[in-house]
């Protein structure tokens, strides 16, 4: 009914949605449909597999690190607070504990360790909102109680510092799935964003993956190259995620799904997290991206060592070459592609706010995850497609990489092997 109104472009008529079992709404089209999607994610857990809050924190320029100065009861300057978190009803973020994999001054797990207690100090601050969670059941008891479960995620397995028995201490502390790459390819692993060196996994790689799956970690394949992702995909023993990425049938860009690799995952169990990256989720934004870059070169090659004139010449090309914007309609897109190709079971929700610097109009921070439902109910999805989506599909993730642990607990120790041993490099 909803595509009805829209398609017959009638926005000034009052609508009365009578066939829903959530109805009646009322208004337009528009207002019927993000009526709709609120009274749905008031129904079920809305699971947020990437949100980059302990890292805008930790670069908070009025006080780094300061969980009291950044004070969620108050708007932040940045995605998120505790109002407009409630405003879109998350109610389970994975609170991405990310470090850069190119800091090398004390090595990474000094680092690693800040952003997870961060983090921490975060869900302890705020008990009536916020309550600890390391499993597919705390998730649900969080949401009985009203409280939003809290999970945190690795971005980057440069953190583990090529030990086994790094993975497993970050394991206790509370991550419950790794991102194998961030940006930087690895000893073990390639970027997608970054030189293959590895031709996808090497042993130890694939040791990590295997260690992973015994701990109960997922694997999450964001950021790795195709090559890994394939490879991951025949060694893991547990459903993988893409904590946040898009498909590369609609935006062509490194850090993208391939169709090939989203055809593997109803065999595997996986989810695709649908990310809120502008130029991930446009072509003509990652086009834009692409052709700023060759501008910048160029007019670096002109006036070499003079950064104002090179300044001055970018901000005027730009002038005159306005960025795209991507919409909602984009992300839409990419969620009906994986749709397509994988199935309404292999799709989740991963926005990646507070870890970007631009975002997509209507998606500008966590208040707005109503308004993508809305786009999709509009599209013909139904509530059981949008409630997976929302984060049952991604529950099932979590529940399946317990099970497999409890299995492979019983039949196999805990891995000594180094990458020395498996690679013949350095430990």
């Amino acid at each position: 009914f909803i595509r009805k109104v829209v398609s017959e472009r009638r926005p000034f008529f009052t609508v009365l949605w009578f066939g829903s079992p959530h109805g009646p709404y009322s208004g337009t089209a528009e207002d019927v449909a993000l009526q709709h999607a609120r009274k749905l994610l008031r129904s079920t857990i809305l699971v947020d597999g990437h949100n980059d809050l302990p890292y805008a924190i930790r670069r908070f320029k009025d006080a780094p690190g300061d969980i009291v100065a950044y004070d969620l009861r108050k708007p932040t300057p940045g995605d998120t607070d505790l109002a407009r978190l409630r405003a879109g009803g998350l109610g389970a973020p994975f609170w991405s504990v990310y470090i850069p994999g190119e800091v090398r001054d004390s090595g990474y797990a000094r680092i690693q360790l800040e952003q997870i207690d961060i983090a921490k100090r975060v869900i302890a601050r705020y008990p009536d909102v916020f309550v600890p969670a390391f499993t597919a059941a705390d998730v649900r008891k969080a949401y009985a109680q009203g409280k939003i479960g809290s999970l945190l995620g690795m971005e980057g397995g440069h953190a583990i510092e090529n030990s086994l028995g790094a993975l497993r201490s970050y394991y206790e502390l509370g991550a419950r799935y790794m991102t194998l790459t961030h940006n930087v390819t690895l000893d073990w692993a390639d970027a997608a964003n970054d030189v293959p060196r590895n031709n996808g996994l090497t042993a130890f790689g694939k040791e990590v993956v295997r260690e992973m799956n015994r701990l109960g970690m997922i694997v999450d394949l964001a950021h790795t190259s195709p090559a890994v992702m394939s490879q991951a995909l025949s060694v893991t023993e547990a459903p993988v995620i893409w904590s946040h990425a898009a498909a590369r049938g609609i935006t062509d860009v490194p850090r993208n799904v391939p169709d090939s690799i989203l055809a593997r995952l109803p065999k595997n169990g996986g989810v695709v997290m649908m990310t809120f990256v502008p130029g991930f989720v446009s072509q003509a934004v990652a086009n834009y991206g692409a052709q700023v870059t060759a501008v910048r070169d160029s007019i670096a090659k002109r006036f070499p060592n003079d950064n104002d004139a090179q300044f001055k010449a970018v901000a005027a090309w730009r002038e005159t070459h306005p960025t795209p914007i991507a919409t909602i309609s984009d992300v839409a897109d990419h969620l009906d592609h994986i749709k397509k190709i994988a199935g309404a079971a292999h799709v989740g929700i991963g926005g990646d706010f507070d870890g970007i610097t631009e975002t997509v109009q209507g998606l500008e921070d966590v208040s707005t995850y109503p308004t993508l439902f809305a786009e999709l109910l509009k599209r013909g999805w139904t509530a059981t497609e949008l409630k997976g989506l929302a984060g049952e599909n991604v529950l099932r993730v979590l529940k399946g990489a317990e099970s497999v642990s409890a299995l492979l607990r019983k039949s196999r120790p805990s891995s000594t092997k180094t990458i020395q041993q498996l690679d013949g490099r350095r430990p």
